[in-house]
């Protein structure tokens, strides 16, 4: 069958409800950390070396001590994480990132017990009989929330997100739980200041725990794509969704890297509709599904459509602010260097106190970033070493230059979602006619 569900994660723990026991999970983990730090420093102080404090923190151990307590915390904790892997990553060893990346995709199950204590909160009790079967084991777990299949009693299959205990509530204190770690430890340039990303991060989790809210999302992007035939969404069951559990339709299809061994000629068509409805969600609706996890595309063999789903990290931006971004595209894909930094100051990403070297940096940043979108062509993104280009470039701005600090917050999560794509079609070795699309679009 090609909706055969994911093979589960394999790991299953209690979900940490109140703030107190979530301090004392970071408590734990700033221990282990610098316990793990100590130990790399006699380790080379042994061996004669005189190793710098970042290097003895960034070890693949405390990658993997970091990883894990996150993945166990979910919530804020694991967001933040997430955010600081996609958005941070490029300054950071790849030792530590390859194995801080398996936030995106990676986390614990709740155990049974806890599982029902929330849907019969939701629900009431002898919610289990309006199913003609419910599976308890989750075909998918991530930050804020797990997935169930499950079938009415009319024949409906469903997908059932189900939102970890207590995340709402304890959304701003991880934040700053976690962002006081990330003060106390040296894993960014010491100029970085990330207060604004962490305000974002506040907001956009407070939105994504809303399951109300990503289920009017949901409905808005099947009204946008109801007249075309390369879509197919979830329909959300409003009589079974409630602000923590949000009940949908069944979106078959195959995870979309199963394309990998597809005739190129299916790889190109998949990557070239993905990259173009991203230009479109930005440039024409103003409303942006913003997370990049490869997990939220599927791909049906027998109508050659594209599933779409999770909308919780949906963004909506306003006509100024697209204009803004679209000025910088432009001059992105003219490669107008001048017309680039009046758009770069435009949208914030530079002010009018920054040295003419971060200045310049920036710009030659914006011009890689749209190198596609200047090949004549299909532009091969199997063939290409540009992502390797862009995060020695921003590793560059952070360390060598002192010149790093966040994007503008509002689009940190287009970011992640421009990347993903670059990603996503760089596993595909998809070609992709970028210039086109673009020409299409900022007109």
């Amino acid at each position: 069958m090609t909706d055969k569900p994911p093979e589960p994660p394999r790991s299953i723990s209690r979900v940490p409800a109140n703030r107190g026991s979530h301090l004392l999970h970071l408590g734990g983990l700033a221990v282990g950390l610098a316990g793990g730090m100590l130990a790399e420093g006699a380790r080379r102080a042994a061996r004669g070396e005189l190793p710098q404090m970042r290097d003895m923190l960034l070890t693949p151990a405390n990658a993997a001590r970091l990883t894990d307590k996150l993945a166990r915390l979910r919530g804020a904790s694991m967001k933040v994480g997430q955010l600081l892997s996609m958005e941070a990553g490029e300054l950071l060893p790849s030792e530590f990132t390859d194995i801080l990346a398996r936030l995106r995709e990676d986390a614990h199950f709740m155990p049974l017990g806890q599982l029902a204590e929330v849907l019969e909160t939701q629900w009431g009790a002898g919610w289990e009989n309006r199913f003609e079967r419910f599976n308890f084991t989750p075909i998918a777990a991530a930050s804020i929330g797990q997935v169930h299949a499950a079938q009415l009693k009319d024949g409906r299959r469903l997908a059932i997100k189900v939102q970890y205990p207590g995340v709402r509530r304890s959304i701003d204190s991880d934040v700053d739980n976690v962002a006081a770690l990330l003060r106390l430890l040296p894993l960014l340039p010491g100029e970085a200041n990330m207060d604004e990303l962490l305000g974002e991060a506040k907001r956009q989790l407070h939105q994504e725990a809303d399951y109300a809210l990503e289920a009017r999302h949901i409905d808005l992007f099947r009204d946008l794509l109801s007249q075309e035939n390369d879509w197919l969404l979830p329909e959300v069951v409003a009589e079974l969704t409630t602000t923590e559990v949000l009940c949908m339709s069944f979106v078959p299809g195959d995870p979309v890297e199963s394309l990998v061994t597809a005739p190129a000629e299916l790889r190109d068509r998949v990557a070239t509709r993905m990259i173009d409805l991203l230009l479109r969600e930005f440039m024409q609706f103003g409303v942006v599904q913003t997370d990049p996890n490869f997990a939220n595309y599927r791909f049906e063999p027998e109508s050659g459509r594209i599933g779409l789903l999770d909308f919780g990290a949906t963004r909506v931006y306003s006509p100024q602010r697209m204009a803004q971004v679209r000025q910088l595209m432009a001059a992105a894909c003219a490669a107008d260097a001048t017309a680039l930094e009046a758009a770069a100051l435009a949208a914030g990403y530079l002010v009018e106190t920054d040295s003419s070297q971060r200045r310049q940096a920036m710009i030659e940043l914006f011009l890689l970033v749209g190198e596609p979108a200047r090949h004549a062509g299909a532009y091969d993104f199997g063939n290409a070493d540009l992502t390797l280009r862009l995060r020695d470039s921003a590793y560059a701005m952070g360390f060598d230059q002192g010149h790093w600090r966040p994007p503008p917050a509002d689009l940190i999560f287009l970011h992640r979602k421009l990347a993903g794509l670059y990603l996503l079609c760089a596993r595909l070795k998809a070609r992709v006619d970028v210039a086109a699309l673009m020409a299409l679009r900022l007109v």
